[in-house]
């Protein structure tokens, strides 16, 4: 039984037909070229990745730093999803033009909307240089000094490297936990302009009810460009500059997708730690998330009652809504998947067979302590770290008064530490951007959310680590008189307060009733909680290393893949549905008509566009419906994570067929735990795009700058 659980963990390709995992690109030739092919790809690891000439990860580009998406015309069109648009969109919208009710499209290059700070980074090369960052580390440094001597050399390298352009950035990343050092080049365009999205009712069909969940109806996409200089090189927004022409770009595959066709996913996916100990994912479980799910839940619950009374509210707090709500469902997932998938007993049943290979390779004096250690760190670290999250859920995440207080306290701490002119800077480029901050903020909202949060903060936070002050609070007459009291519920007030000799800023600051709750939290947070908890959080990073460094060591042959740290991969794995409990079977591709049986008239979450019912009552689906039916979303056994969002789904050609947006709600614990019996990606079926950018948005120009295949007609 305890080998076959290993192998849930750790399997090889003859064993199970696919077990997860996110490649570094650049190193794809070989066994995992061959299992790919064996599942069905029909391309070469050097059409996804080539350095000399052009490629697929060419087409890929890391969206504003958090989200993927993906080259799809010779003009630069970006294809990426609605929810990572989201901001954008909001940004443009009004009550007059609210372009996340009704949806936004440029009918010519004139009405594409600029987005002021938003990148787009492509991947030039990528490198192993492992051997050049650990030269000179040795086992009989401190950790403190390897640490010294790494970030030395990854500077030395990192200034001396030679970019072939002027403008190309270089960045050396960690990976399995500092066994091997990669670098990467990337080139970074800031010109990017929104160019359509469909109305929210469609490109967040089914909302935060549906989300993580399957079977789903969301055409979860938004369109933009690239533009760049007339020389085709970044620059910033300029009316001068044209649309982006790309080395690489997807051609788009109408021949739809059946189960068991092989699909690949390429992206950024952020952050995944799928070897920690058991005691790590107990804590998980019993401790970490319920704090922060319960935070967020209370936050929900007030924003939610005012956005559903209220279209100016929902329209300030829909984009923070749907952040806030996306991890903490999340969580919720993740915690039944841990649960109902046995992962603790695994990783229990892991670290015996680790112990077992351990003794037998006569490897005892290196790493005969890591699992002790292990154990002993984290229940050092448990109440520290539930510490830690509440407080981070609490004033940086949740409750907006307190999140622009703890960064004023952040102010007078670069007095205390840099002096009066860094102190000045950091005060004037605070102000510059309160400004849009304050759009959005809604102070009535806000104390209601404070109050609940703040209930939870105390409850939850352990006694030893709670300040004084708070142990006997009146919270709704605290949040009264902070609100009512406070020059940081406006932005003329936190201007007011910014405003003046150096001396008279700090002093106002202290005053406000704002700033000096916060700073007493602060203060706590900084003097009683992170000194300890870095302390024996370094020393876990420190075992977490060498633990990894033992199981690449003492597993030679497993599938073993270094985690997601927002670095460019990718992931394959065939189209299949799944069973998730007793007698339940879910099928891989939904369709329009479920989008109609899930239709509400009115209600936010569920509502649907008249035009759309009209075109699914008519079957008007043109080339891209198949036997009568409009595919909206299918899912499949693509090991993805957040950063994932917008990722293209390529078939075996290399054509785009989908969009990843996603993952089912039972197989969410993929970021720590990933099985192949439940874990699923979930992707917008590109035929389902481009209808509603063809036949609902009547935006035919934009499929025009397309390539479209059909590559199952080849024979």
């Amino acid at each position: 039984m305890k080998f076959l659980r290993l192998l849930l963990v750790f399997c090889s390709f003859s064993v199970f037909a696919q077990q997860g995992g996110m490649w570094i690109p650049s190193l794809l030739e070989g066994e995992r070229e061959a299992e790919m092919k064996k599942l069905g790809m029909k391309i070469s690891a050097k059409d996804i990745y080539n350095h000399n000439q052009s490629s697929l990860k060419d087409a890929i580009v890391h969206f504003g730093g958090g989200c993927t998406s993906e080259i799809i015309s010779p003009n630069g069109l970006l294809l990426t999803n609605h929810h990572c648009g989201y901001g954008q969109i909001q940004s443009h919208s009004t009550v007059e033009n609210d372009y996340l009710e009704d949806g936004f499209w440029a009918m010519s290059l004139e009405e594409e909307l600029p987005n002021s700070g938003l990148t787009a980074t492509f991947i030039v090369k990528i490198e192993d240089v492992t051997t050049t960052i650990l030269n000179g580390v040795t086992a009989s440094m401190t950790e403190e000094e390897q640490k010294k001597k790494i970030e030395a050399n990854i500077a030395s390298l990192s200034n001396s490297y030679p970019k072939e352009e002027s403008y190309q950035n270089v960045s050396i990343r960690s990976f399995f936990e500092g066994n091997q050092f990669v670098l990467f080049v990337t080139e970074v365009y800031k010109d990017v302009r929104l160019v359509g999205a469909p109305p929210s009712s469609i490109g967040k069909f089914g909302s935060d009810t549906d989300n993580w969940v399957w079977p789903r109806h969301t055409g979860d996409f938004a369109l933009f460009r690239i533009y760049a200089d007339k020389n085709n090189k970044p620059a910033d927004y300029s009316v001068d500059n044209v649309p982006y022409k790309p080395k690489h770009f997807l051609p788009i595959s109408l021949s739809g997708i059946e189960e068991d066709d092989f699909t690949m996913v390429f992206g950024f996916p952020g952050r995944t730690s799928e070897y920690l100990p058991s005691f790590a994912v107990e804590q998980t479980i019993n401790n970490l998330n319920p704090a922060r799910i319960e935070i967020r839940d209370n936050a929900l619950k007030v924003m939610d009652e005012y956005m559903r009374a209220d279209r100016a509210i929902k329209i300030q707090y829909a984009s923070k809504f749907a952040r806030i709500a996306n991890y903490w469902k999340k969580w919720i997932g993740e915690k039944q998947g841990l649960e109902k998938s046995g992962a603790l007993q695994i990783k229990r049943d892991f670290e015996k067979e680790f112990t077992v290979r351990m003794n037998k390779m006569g490897k005892q004096k290196q790493y005969g302590n890591l699992l002790a250690d292990f154990e002993k760190d984290y229940n050092d670290i448990e109440d520290l770290a539930v510490s830690y999250e509440v407080f981070v859920e609490t004033f940086l995440r949740n409750v907006e008064l307190l999140t622009t207080a703890y960064r004023l306290n952040q102010l007078e701490q670069v007095l205390n530490s840099r002096g009066e002119q860094a102190f000045t800077d950091r005060k004037n480029n605070t102000i510059a951007s309160l400004e849009g901050f304050y759009k959005d903020f809604n102070a009535e909202v806000d104390q209601k959310v404070f109050e609940k949060v703040i209930a939870v903060y105390v409850a939850k936070t352990p006694a030893q680590y709670l300040p004084e002050a708070f142990k006997n609070l009146d919270y709704k007459s605290i949040a009264n008189e902070i609100y009512s009291q406070s020059k940081l519920t406006s932005y003329s007030g936190a201007q007011q307060l910014l405003s003046g000799t150096t001396e008279e800023v700090i002093q106002k600051l202290n005053d406000d009733k704002a700033y000096s709750f916060v700073k007493i939290a602060y203060n706590n947070f900084f003097d009683n909680i992170i000194p300890k908890y870095d302390e024996i959080n370094t020393r876990i990073s420190a075992t977490q290393r060498n633990y990894m460094k033992a199981i690449l060591e003492l597993f030679p042959d497993a599938r073993i893949f270094p985690d997601a740290n927002s670095t460019l991969r990718i992931t394959y794995g065939k189209v299949g549905g799944y069973a998730p409990r007793d007698a339940v079977y879910y099928e891989p591709v939904t369709y329009l008509e479920g989008v109609v049986e899930k239709y509400i008239p009115g209600d936010y979450e569920f509502d649907v566009p008249q035009k759309l019912l009209d075109l699914y009552h008519k079957k008007d689906y043109g080339i891209y419906g198949k036997d009568g039916k409009m595919a909206v979303n299918f899912i499949a056994r693509n090991h993805t994570t957040g950063g994932n969002s917008g990722s293209p789904a390529l078939d075996a050609h290399g054509n785009l067929i989908g969009l990843n947006f996603d993952r089912v709600w039972e197989g969410t614990m993929s970021d720590i735990h990933y099985d192949p019996e439940i874990c699923r990606n979930i992707m917008v079926d590109i035929r389902y795009v481009l209808f509603v950018v063809d036949k609902y948005a009547g935006a035919k120009h934009l499929i025009d700058e397309m390539k479209i295949v059909y590559p199952k007609k080849k024979k």
